[in-house]
């Protein structure tokens, strides 16, 4: 007769896989590598990376040039009735001295969670002047004209809760909990001045998941930013800082915020063919349709066997096109995802932070030929708009907004 099988005892299916566990770090040489050394380095590197931080003072504010972090909130806040230049300039000198403390790591003045301060893991913190904060602060003159409502887009169904706002507080950083914590002090500090009109969350992949310089791609699985201005280049400060003429401004920038929807369900039903003929790059390596990498330039000109353009007329990325390097836009784009309703479908699309020295010279013209005809409208809807100047950075003894406030 057969010897009966006998159950696996658990010691020994545990001690089975601490040995294969060790097998799998032997080295070339036969030599175990240490499974706690390797640990240990890398949570050496991640405590470095966590303990990272971004310059707060300079000509220009932080969180414009920086590189993306893998987490933002971007906060619109209206002003109190009755809030005038005095209080803004209150407002203005704490939360400045927030912002330099959070971003150092160390903890803003009465900070009743110290503790979350320790990691700045890159944090950021960033403020925009809205429209409606130059009447109040009676500075109605100094408002740069593009500094207003953009024009009516056809392809518009804008919601009251994403758009508008007489300040910006856009936080980012390497870490969700740092951007909480920097959130909340900031708006803390803030609404004896001011009361939160919305709250917009968004996210890039984890940090060290992809090389550094590495376009993201979005919800919708395009690379998006191939063709941003690179910082430090001529080409980067006269795109986006505002010159020296430009008076309180000068040094600074502006920002157009779009929250836009993706409209995934129907996007998924197109095939690899269909969506890359919508967007006129290859999914795969973000490559134009009639090159070879992602950073090769399109041939517009170049016709299929049957003389039709490869790059259709219409895709969007002839549309968004911009020849001179001088008038293109830095786009820092976000994800968002606002979960899944009852029925299965998610909403999520993106945030799209457009910063430029002049809206309209150079996001306007190239937002009306989108809106007039561009194949991706099919599979995306602008519902937030919101616009900002974004004042200069300031010095260990100045705040944000002083040169046009005081």
């Amino acid at each position: 007769m057969a010897e009966p099988t006998l159950p696996v005892h658990r010691r020994r299916l545990f001690a089975g896989g601490a040995a294969a566990a060790v097998t799998a770090v032997v080295g070339p040489a036969g030599a175990v590598v240490g499974t706690a050394g390797a640990a240990a380095a890398t949570a050496g590197t991640a405590l470095a990376d966590a303990r990272a931080v971004e310059p707060f003072h300079g000509p220009h504010q932080a969180g414009v040039a920086t590189a993306p972090q893998a987490h933002a909130v971007f906060v619109g806040l209206d002003l109190r009735e009755g809030v005038g230049r005095d209080e803004v300039s209150r407002m203005m000198r704490l939360l400045t001295d927030d912002a330099r403390r959070l971003t150092q790591g160390r903890p803003a003045l009465a900070d009743t969670e110290p503790e979350l301060a320790s990691l700045p893991a890159r944090l950021t913190v960033t403020f925009g002047f809205g429209p409606g904060l130059f009447a109040a602060v009676g500075r109605e003159k100094r408002r740069p004209a593009p500094v207003a409502a953009l024009p009516a887009f056809t392809i518009d169904k804008l919601d009251k809760r994403w758009s508008g706002g007489d300040l910006l507080v856009q936080v980012c950083a390497d870490d969700p909990l740092t951007v909480a914590h920097a959130v909340r002090m900031v708006v803390k500090d803030a609404r004896s001045f001011a009361r939160v009109r919305w709250t917009q969350r968004g996210f890039r992949r984890a940090a060290h998941a992809q090389r550094s310089g590495t376009t993201q791609r979005n919800v919708m699985g395009q690379l998006d930013g191939t063709v941003n201005p690179v910082p430090g280049t001529p080409e980067f400060e006269r795109a986006v800082w505002v010159p020296e003429q430009g008076g309180w401004l000068s040094g600074g920038t502006t920002l157009v915020l779009r929250r836009i929807r993706a409209e995934m369900e129907t996007w998924d039903a197109a095939d690899v063919v269909a969506k890359e003929f919508t967007v006129g790059r290859r999914l795969a390596d973000g490559a134009p349709l009639t090159g070879g990498t992602e950073h090769d330039e399109p041939d517009f000109a170049k016709l299929t066997a049957t003389g039709f353009p490869v790059i259709s007329e219409y895709a969007h990325i002839r549309r968004a096109r911009v020849a001179d390097p001088n008038l293109r836009i830095m786009r820092r784009v976000y994800n968002y995802d606002e979960g899944v309703a009852a029925d299965g479908r998610a909403d999520t699309g993106l945030l799209f932070a457009s910063y430029q020295a002049d809206i309209a010279r150079q996001f306007v013209p190239v937002q009306e030929r989108l809106a007039e005809v561009d194949l991706l409208n099919e599979w995306t809807t602008p519902i937030g708009s919101a616009v900002f100047a974004v004042p200069p950075g300031c010095g260990p003894d100045g705040w944000i907004g002083e040169s046009l406030l005081s």
